[in-house]
């Protein structure tokens, strides 16, 4: 519109080269394709005791460091072990394993249900901040427990 005018030789609007379809399948590729590397990781720990020599998993950087356990040391052997059906043995590799094992599970669904639009699972946004720092102090304190003599039943 020039002045008022109509202008009929001026270009029409650029069309986009994605459709919304496009756009949907690109927003959920990352929480899909990290699905599908858990699952298969989680078909790799199940198949091969992480404990076993020659496994081809990394150990935790801290303890290679510094022998020292930290909070998630022991995640591993207790996946395996739950997934081969031991859940004491879970536990006795580290108490809490269903809490990180739950973490990354909601983790991944909120990544998932953000990708897809949708609205957030209200009951974990709605967590305490104050829940959330007691959370990072009980681990701390278990890091730290696991390590000190008299507490070897909290070490892997």
């Amino acid at each position: 519109m020039i002045h008022g005018i109509a202008d009929d030789t001026a270009s029409p609007r650029p069309t986009t080269l994605t459709t919304p379809s496009s756009v949907w399948r690109w927003a959920v590729a990352g929480p899909i394709a990290c699905g599908c590397a858990m699952a298969a990781a989680t078909v790799y720990v199940a198949m091969n005791d992480p404990a076993a020599p020659g496994t081809h998993l990394p150990t935790c950087p801290l303890y290679a460091m510094t022998g020292l356990w930290c909070p998630g040391c022991g995640l591993t052997r207790a996946t395996h072990a739950a997934l081969r059906g031991d859940i004491a043995a879970a536990f006795g590799f580290n108490l809490f394993f269903p809490a990180f094992l739950a973490a990354i599970v909601l983790g991944w669904l909120a990544w998932l249900r953000a990708s897809l639009q949708r609205p957030s699972i209200r009951w974990l946004t709605n967590i305490a901040p104050s829940a959330a720092i007691a959370a990072g102090v009980v681990l701390i304190g278990f890091g730290v427990l696991r390590n000190v003599p008299g507490f070897q039943a909290l070490a892997p």
